[in-house]
């Protein structure tokens, strides 16, 4: 399997109906992750548009570049937290674009990659941060977090409901021997919950909260995520396409709020009897909110199940 072929972009269709890119159009990425949708993006702009692509994995730039190679100088690339959009468009010349595009879930190559261990097939150490070089690993925190901070955790970023009972045995387990890779916190976890009845319904693995929960926590996704999406709000010219893909209620829930503040612009109390902030919508979501992948991608591709896809116009200033 080549590098095209290892991932497919989700709703990418759907995306590109939104973003709706014309040849000398500024696009952004803000996850370019596989490069999937930027290289759609550009064979739209093309000729005359550019693109810049963001990532915090140093991997997913090396392989997006290799990619986009031929697009040449169209193309910018910078390894970066994208809660820093907005300083790394303008410092690259993309001070006004007609449109950004943030793909919040995992790539397939990083569910693959055994040495940061994001998956519980993985037989790698638990590291899970996207940029190898910054934030605590996730080994750390299983081996120094106490039992109600664990499921504290648990519970916020992951939803759950075992939180506690989970908690208890990672504790009962580091205390004779360290949780090494995502193969044995899967194990453990999977071991710590109460079976579940068949319901006929598709069942995820017990432990897949879990590592939402750590990988969220070790990223600080949820607190950078309202920054990043502000910055790129920032970015956008007059009717210019913000498009956002979730792939849980946490992060589709801060989108969600996002997109209605600033629809509704004015922050002043509800008491006042006019408006004194001066503060005017800026976004109006298009179509409808949120839009979900067919039938047909999620047989195609599993990956997209939980994808849920937000769009909005910049309005005039």
């Amino acid at each position: 399997m080549n590098e095209e072929e290892g991932h497919l972009p989700v709703m990418v269709e759907e995306v590109m109906a939104a973003l709706s890119p014309v040849p000398g159009s500024f696009q952004i990425d803000a996850t370019v992750g596989g490069g999937g949708h930027a290289l759609r993006v550009l064979e739209a702009a093309t000729p005359r548009g550019r693109l810049l692509g963001v990532d915090a994995d140093p991997e997913a730039i090396a392989r997006t570049r290799r990619r986009l190679a031929r697009y040449g100088d169209a193309v910018v690339l910078r390894q970066a937290s994208f809660e820093r959009i907005d300083e790394l468009a303008r410092s690259a010349g993309f001070g006004q674009v007609d449109g950004v595009v943030f793909d919040l879930g995992l790539s397939s190559h990083q569910l693959a990659d055994p040495e940061r261990a994001f998956s519980f097939r993985a037989e790698g150490s638990l590291d899970m941060r996207f940029d190898p070089t910054r934030g605590v690993p996730a080994r750390e925190l299983l081996a120094t977090l106490d039992q109600p901070e664990l499921t504290d955790l648990f519970r916020r970023y992951g939803e759950e409901p075992h939180a506690r009972r989970i908690a208890a045995a990672i504790v009962e387990r580091r205390a004779r021997e360290p949780i090494r890779t995502g193969v044995e916190l899967g194990d453990l976890v999977a071991a710590a919950v109460p079976p579940t009845r068949p319901t006929g319904r598709r069942r995820i693995h017990p432990a897949t909260r879990v590592f939402q929960a750590l990988r969220i926590a070790v990223n600080r996704e949820l607190e950078v995520l309202p920054v990043a999406l502000a910055g790129a709000v920032d970015l956008l010219r007059p009717d210019g396409r913000l498009c956002v893909i979730s792939y849980h209620s946490l992060e589709d829930r801060i989108v969600k709020r996002f997109v209605a503040a600033e629809r509704r612009g004015c922050v002043c109390p509800p008491t006042l009897p006019v408006c004194v902030c001066g503060r005017a919508p800026r976004l109006a979501p298009v179509g409808p909110q949120p839009r979900r992948p067919s039938d047909a991608e999620v047989a195609g591709n599993p990956r997209a199940r939980s994808a849920r896809l937000r769009v909005a116009r910049r309005l005039a200033a």
